[in-house]
């Protein structure tokens, strides 16, 4: 069965201050964020990326799983489906103007084919060997966020862990945090409908972190962090983000 992949990149992106969707943002060398990402995700889950695309699974991928990819779009949403349209499918967040992440990805939770779903937010800039780091995790069927360790913002999503090693609070507001999301998450199939559940039940205005927060109080749901600090990796909100995520471009 495919992986699912989900990148969320309904957004304006009005904290950067771009006239185009954040996900098309150049990078150092040309490419477009999205256009690192989808790279990364064909190196990691083979050249057959795009939704029913039939070629092979490369070396090294989550054994011999294609991602079959789905990209939530809203603002200006033509840009984004031109350049990506040889490698994935489309959700539309018609309400992207008034909603956040929580929706966007319920929406395409719903939307996507049964399985286990993959996803990032479209404003993520990552190293080559992240994706593949993870690749034990996502064939374990254990549903996880990625964190980095070594850096706790004040207007990154933050977290803590509860007495058994699993996620108990994620949100901007942590105090006591551990580390910062990262904004690249795995949620099991088996725990897929309880997340949508939760996503439905969140204001318009929430980050999807909220419904992940809310299934593991009310649901019991357990999600472990897994720590990807080894790597480099920026979400891309504000300018001096733009130039560090143009370092790791460089560098890479």
């Amino acid at each position: 069965m495919p992986l699912n992949v989900v990148i969320l990149a309904a957004g304006m992106g009005t904290r950067l201050g771009r006239p185009h969707p954040k996900p098309l943002t150049p990078l150092t060398g040309g490419r477009s964020i999205l256009r690192q990402q989808l790279d990364h995700l064909g190196a990691a889950f083979g050249a057959g990326t795009a939704a029913g695309a039939g070629t092979a699974a490369g070396a090294g991928t989550a054994e011999g799983r294609r991602a079959h990819i789905i990209v939530v779009v809203g603002f200006k949403m033509d840009l984004i489906m031109e350049a990506a349209a040889a490698d994935a499918a489309f959700v539309y967040n018609e309400l992207y103007d008034q909603t956040n992440t929580a929706k966007s990805l319920y929406k395409a939770l719903r939307l996507a084919p049964p399985g286990d779903v993959l996803w990032l937010n479209g404003d993520v800039v990552f190293v080559p060997g992240l994706l593949e780091s993870l690749l034990s995790q996502i064939e374990a069927g254990r549903t996880f966020v990625a964190v980095n360790t070594a850096s706790v913002a004040d207007e990154e999503i933050k977290y803590t862990l509860d007495g058994d090693g699993y996620i108990q609070e994620l949100s901007k507001q942590v105090t006591g945090a551990l580390g910062e999301a990262v904004g690249i998450n795995f949620v099991a199939a088996a725990d897929r409908g309880v997340l949508v559940d939760h996503l439905e039940r969140c204001a318009d205005t929430d980050y999807f972190e909220r419904g992940i927060e809310t299934a593991i109080a009310e649901a019991g749901l357990r999600v472990a962090a897994v720590d990807i600090s080894g790597y480099g990796c920026v979400e891309v909100d504000f300018e001096p983000d733009l130039d560090r995520a143009n370092a790791l471009e460089a560098g890479a």
